[in-house]
């Protein structure tokens, strides 16, 4: 089993070599650590009375998850990402036994039951749940590239992603989404035909019309009114203005007001609590308005330059394996983006789905470290012995 090398620490050996950082992807690390700085300032300058009556509480909760994420990123890098293969079936259980476990002992939030109130904070396994995952799914591809037809490992691969979605679409929508997102992710890099593929977009289009309309008008929904129409909403905004389309119009109000360099402390849409949920799904409006085009901009050029590396990642990977793991990771962050920027201006559905580094919440942001880590992992093995992690190869 291939292990990482432990280079023995002499009086040469550098504090950055001591920490195991020396050999970190440093572009990786420059805009995770860049977009969570931006998280930090923005709930800073966000966070008023109208929050929780209590204006720091948001950012030094967030900063604590951060160092928490933080340290746990540079714990799974110095492991080697190929050991996680080897524990698919244990990861793949207690993917789905914590899953369970919300069922059985979970708190009701908005709603919904999807978090364990833990002694410090409120923990949600489907959150965890998307890197575990990536690692089992893509463990169990490998394992069984081989076995059977094409069509029957389609099948098998389909499986052993819906069975974990389909646990969490009990929970939350949005993060049932993620989870659909990173499947057809890794089997696309697997090599599953591009028919079968279409086949499962068919029948996922077919679901899809048969819950938000054709079960409604057979007078048996499956969703409850107001959850269908927050999934419907973004298609007639002007007619929903003061019901399921009120958040996205006020975050769209925001956006626009926002300019070229934002409106500073004039920002009334985010400081005086229109846009709803402003330290979460709504964060991206908060930055576009006090920080205009310029912020919003930077923001996804952190995020551009995230995703050029976990692309580029698959592409360097020792194996086929990280090569998976790679898309996965990579699929389920640029999804999140692209889901919740898209719902901030009005083209996509309110799921739900946080703005990853940026939205508050700790497990969030603790496992999307986790999930850095496991990248920096493939970084560190794919360029062991080369030089600085720093130059283009």
């Amino acid at each position: 089993m291939p292990r990482h090398r432990s280079p023995r620490l002499g009086p040469g050996v550098g504090l950055l070599d001591r920490a195991g950082l020396a050999h970190l992807d440093g572009w990786l690390a420059f805009s995770v650590l860049g977009l969570f700085a931006c998280s930090l300032f923005t709930l800073h300058q966000a966070s008023g009375e109208a929050i929780a009556r209590a204006p720091e509480q948001y950012v030094e909760r967030q900063a604590l998850y951060g160092v928490v994420g933080i340290v746990a990123m540079i714990a799974i890098s110095r492991i080697d990402y190929s050991r996680f293969r080897e524990l698919r079936v244990g990861i793949y259980t207690f993917l789905c036994a914590s899953i369970f476990t919300v069922f059985a002992f979970g708190v009701t939030s908005r709603g919904s039951t999807q978090s364990l109130e833990l002694p410090f904070f409120s923990f949600q396994p489907a959150e965890l749940g998307k890197l575990l995952l990536v690692l089992a799914l893509a463990g169990f591809v490998i394992d069984g590239a081989r076995r059977g037809s094409e069509a029957r490992r389609t099948v098998r691969y389909l499986a052993l992603g819906l069975v974990p979605t389909g646990l969490v679409l009990l929970q939350d929508l949005g993060t049932s989404l993620v989870f659909g997102a990173i499947t057809i992710a890794i089997m696309v890099v697997a090599g599953v035909r591009w028919s079968h593929l279409a086949a499962i977009g068919a029948g996922a289009t077919a679901l899809v019309a048969i819950v938000l309309v054709a079960m409604p008008m057979a007078g048996m929904p499956v969703l409850k009114e107001y959850q269908q129409a927050r999934l419907t909403s973004f298609l007639s905004p002007s007619s929903t203005i003061g019901d399921a389309g009120y958040q996205q119009n006020q975050a769209k109000v925001g956006i626009g007001a926002g300019g070229t360099t934002g409106r500073g402390d004039q920002a009334t849409q985010s400081d005086l609590g229109f846009v709803p949920e402003r330290h979460t799904d709504f964060i991206f409006a908060v930055v576009a308005e006090r920080y205009g085009f310029v912020g919003a901009a930077l923001v996804l050029s952190l995020f551009a330059l995230l995703f050029w590396r976990a692309l580029r990642l698959m592409t360097l990977s020792k194996n086929l394996y990280g090569t998976l793991v790679a898309a996965g990771i990579a699929a389920a962050i640029i999804f999140q983006v692209f889901v919740n920027v898209g719902m901030n201006l009005g083209i996509m559905p309110i799921t739900g789905i946080p703005l990853p580094l940026m939205s508050y919440g700790g497990s969030a942001i603790i496992a999307t470290f986790m999930m850095i880590g496991v990248l920096q992992s493939i970084h560190i093995e794919s360029h062991a012995g080369q030089g600085s992690p720093w130059v283009e190869r």
